[in-house]
């Protein structure tokens, strides 16, 4: 069985409260609930975590090496600011898929600009949170290609 960790970033504890017009009315909670369920009809063990401070991302992103086959990361505000959440997932070697709620490219100009973009196996957005569905499947789909070789 896979292990998959997704990542929560800042202020995605608000969710189904936070400008639902851009993010939606379903909850940090129920995303999560779908998200182990789904891991689980494809062979993979599911585990969650958010966080609103950027060590936290980063302390679990170096915790998981070694434990988790990859990650699914929503780094919410930090995509666009953290080089250190970047570092951390190009020193840890770990696939990574990254996923944004909304189309980061179609919102203000300095979203338009992920750090995360360039160490990651790839980017989904503007899904709402199927976003999430899709990068799960992805990494599962990736991982389960790679062992097959």
């Amino acid at each position: 069985m896979l292990n998959i960790l997704v990542l929560h970033g800042p202020n995605l504890n608000l969710l189904g409260l936070r400008e639902p017009t851009i993010y939606g009315q379903i909850s940090l909670a129920e995303i999560n609930t779908d998200l182990v369920q789904l891991g689980q009809s494809l062979g993979a063990a599911v585990s969650t975590l958010q966080s609103n401070h950027e060590g936290a991302l980063v302390d679990a992103i170096h915790a998981a090496r070694g434990e988790q086959d990859g990650l699914v990361i929503n780094a919410g505000a930090y995509t666009h600011t953290s080089v250190a959440i970047r570092d951390a997932i190009a020193g840890t070697q770990i696939p990574t898929v990254e996923v944004h709620l909304s189309n980061i490219h179609q919102r203000e100009s300095f979203r338009h600009h992920s750090y995360l973009a360039a160490v990651v196996l790839g980017q989904i957005c503007g899904f709402g949170p199927d976003s999430y569905q899709l990068g799960l499947r992805a990494i599962i789909n990736h991982l389960q290609a790679v062992k097959a070789v």
